[in-house]
């Protein structure tokens, strides 16, 4: 599945300003690739041009939201929340105009809750990963 644009509000309940993700790819159900290209108004944009890091984790946050509305039955976007940030590491934050491509993997679900991890990219550079515990309605 291929979603860009404002088809991805069938994915994410998020909006704008605070909306996140501009293209997903799903390989499966439990591995997607997202992109981000970042504006210049971008919330999280800090004065000296780059990205907090709390917006690279909202992304990535968001782009697990992705994969589990691609795979929900539904035709409401899912409601889902951070429950846990373990292992964060940003080598260094995104500017504005470049794009993130993040990679998602779910690695465990039981019930609601789904263990995942992700990569964010710029280019072939890995800038930043996490290990998200995340709440899905």
């Amino acid at each position: 599945m291929h979603y860009k644009g404002e088809d991805i509000k069938k994915l994410i309940p998020q909006r704008y300003p605070f909306m996140m993700v501009s293209e997903f790819e799903s390989g499966d159900d439990t591995h997607a690739i997202t992109r981000l290209t970042i504006a210049k108004d971008n919330y999280f944009m800090l004065p000296d041009g780059t990205m907090a890091t709390t917006g690279l984790i909202e992304h990535m946050a968001q782009s697990c939201s992705a994969l589990a509305g691609s795979n929900a039955n539904s035709e409401k976007a899912p409601i889902g929340m951070i429950v846990e940030v373990k292992n964060f590491h940003c080598g260094r934050r995104p500017k504005a105009e470049e794009t993130l491509e993040t990679s998602i993997s779910f690695n465990f679900s039981f019930g609601n809750m789904t263990l995942a991890h992700c990569d964010c990219n710029v280019g072939e550079e890995k800038i930043a990963e996490v290990d998200l515990k995340i709440f899905v309605e």
